[in-house]
């Protein structure tokens, strides 16, 4: 299944393998075969590297250089992967409505007093593109 973020970037969906790697190449950056080897910090052999970095090229989440040794790099941002995740969680935890989530997390969790503050503004943001939106229609 892939989904598209707010960007229109078609992002597929990842196995847990693959997002391990896809975050070792946002933390490492440009990484040949070996590198990535010593970047996990895992008893993986050097083909299976060889082998899950290809299919991450092949899904076109990262990207290969020509040069000799190739490099290997992300191609989508942390951003583009936690958006897709996130709008796939929502449409199969809550039928597609944020609310019952939202409520979910903040009735579970204690918050920080920055959560709380970074949590209303990111509902009075909502609440100003819900006006526009209604200006612009009518």
């Amino acid at each position: 299944m892939r989904v598209m973020t707010k960007q229109k970037r078609e992002v597929p969906r990842l196995a847990a393998g693959e997002l391990e790697l896809l975050q070792m190449l946002w933390r490492a950056g440009g990484v040949t075969i070996l590198e990535a080897q010593h970047a996990l910090g895992l008893p993986i052999g050097y083909t299976t590297v060889q082998t899950r970095l290809n299919r991450l090229v092949k899904k076109g989440v990262a990207v290969k250089s020509k040069e000799r040794p190739a490099k290997y790099s992300a191609s989508l941002s942390p951003v583009d992967v936690q958006r897709s995740d996130l709008d796939l969680l929502v449409q199969r935890v809550s039928n597609g409505q944020v609310a019952p989530l939202v409520a979910h997390l903040v009735n579970r969790d204690s918050f920080s007093r920055e959560e709380i503050d970074e949590l209303k503004r990111l509902v009075a943001n909502a609440e100003k593109r819900f006006k526009d939106a209604r200006k612009k229609s009518e």
